[in-house]
């Protein structure tokens, strides 16, 4: 096909994004049956709903159009978030990704290229699983819409992470998030590289090249009034489009501070964020900006569990944030059997007591005692946003009223902050 890519500094128009998603079908006649794979309500602010809309408006008189976001291990989207993301689109043309029961094997990558990549550390077949009706169903046309930014796991977000973790399988999802564990977070964060893309490129390569897929990849940036700007569209089937999507998201989604922070404070939008398991994003793009001896302060007012399925929270409940190397201790043990999500993402939300990290929630929602035993310090998030006013914060270096200097960070998910 011809790939699209526009970039903008400041906003790309609705009538840009129409103007391109013309261009990407006029280049597929004929069309009967699509699919569309959108993300979930955790990336809302990836303009992906409104893009699945035009597409949706564009299509519906003539092409039955089945949406399956990409939820990967998170919560079920509900008609609330189902309806601010995705409009009028009508509830029956959404199919629901069940990892648990939905996915089917259709190829693996190989031990020995798993261990090449990750220097040793961990050896093993990584089983390629996707959701069944992606694979069995008779598609013309299938679009994976989503926002490519920093990533704890697969170092910059989406892509062909969409298909492999977004409607995924347990053994894709466990091994990779291990993969990515083991190997460190670190050389993972804003690399384009990282060993758990590399693993999804060996699947792209060999399993998905005879499928009707084109990525649709956006980058986007926040205005201090929350309005999200659409500063890149890469459309293609290619690696290249996703390759100028990191190098636009690299540029304008990672922030540099001047020197290391003492204090972050970081506000985890409750309409977004609800589970540590997603929340904790705060810990990982924050992780690298906090000197040693510092403080993480996360305002989390929507909090109210760990996991986002049942099966995860029990577990993470069981051994909390406990540090690398115990929960890798834990691991050699056999401790989490088919379960390998679990202490992959154990191991990403500790500090390794580097810092500390404060989890400031509604009790009415999780308790105190609910917190701490997983390993976080508590505060009440009514005596935190007091001192703390994420309405009235900026992004950046402020100066309270006492004399604290801190970092702020209004929106954690949407970029990447480190030391040069």
């Amino acid at each position: 096909m011809n790939e699209i890519y526009l970039s903008s500094t400041k906003n790309l128009s609705n009538y840009d994004i129409e103007t391109a998603i013309d261009k990407l079908l006029q280049q597929y006649d004929n069309l009967r049956k699509i699919l569309i794979i959108p993300p979930d309500f955790t990336r809302c602010f990836s303009k992906a709903g409104d893009i699945t809309q035009i597409i949706y408006k564009k299509l519906s008189t003539n092409v039955k159009i089945d949406i399956m976001p990409a939820l990967g291990t998170h919560a079920m989207i509900n008609d609330e978030e189902r309806i601010k993301m995705y409009g009028d689109i009508p509830k029956a043309n959404f199919l629901h990704h069940k990892w648990q029961s939905d996915t089917i094997k259709i190829g693996e990558v190989p031990k020995d290229f798993v261990a090449k990549i990750s220097n040793n550390l961990f050896n093993d077949t990584i089983d390629v699983e996707v959701n069944k009706y992606f694979w069995e169903d008779d598609y013309d046309l299938i679009l994976s819409i989503g926002q490519v930014v920093p990533h704890e796991v697969v170092g910059m977000a989406n892509y062909s992470k969409n298909i492999f973790v977004g409607i995924g399988g347990r053994q894709m999802i466990n091994k990779s998030h291990m993969l990515g564990a083991i190997c460190g977070i670190e050389k993972a964060l804003g690399n384009d590289h990282a060993p758990a893309r590399q693993v999804f490129d060996y699947a792209q390569k060999h399993y998905l090249k005879n499928k009707p897929l084109v990525y649709i990849l956006t980058v986007t940036t926040t205005n201090k009034d929350d309005t999200i700007n659409l500063n890149g569209l890469y459309i293609g089937t290619s690696r290249q489009a996703y390759e100028q999507a990191v190098q636009l998201s690299q540029k304008l989604n990672i922030t540099y501070l001047n020197k290391p922070a003492k204090k972050v404070v970081a506000y985890l939008n409750p309409m977004e964020l609800k589970t540590t398991w997603v929340g904790n994003k705060g810990i990982y793009r924050s992780r690298m900006a906090i000197a040693d001896g510092g403080e993480l302060l996360l305002l989390a007012p929507g909090i109210h569990s760990f996991g986002e399925n049942a099966e995860v929270d029990e577990v993470i409940r069981k051994y909390g944030y406990i540090g690398r190397t115990k929960i890798l201790k834990l691991y050699n043990e056999n401790k989490f059997p088919n379960q390998l999500m679990v202490p992959a993402h154990l191991i990403h939300g500790s500090s390794d007591d580097r810092f500390s990290i404060t989890y400031a929630v509604n009790p009415k929602l999780i308790s105190k005692t609910e917190i701490e035993s997983v390993g976080f310090n508590y505060m009440n998030i009514d005596d935190a946003i007091k001192r703390y006013n994420p309405d009235k914060l900026s992004d950046g270096w402020q100066i309270m009223p006492d004399g604290e200097e801190i970092y702020f960070i209004k929106n954690p998910a949407t970029g990447l902050w480190r030391l040069p």
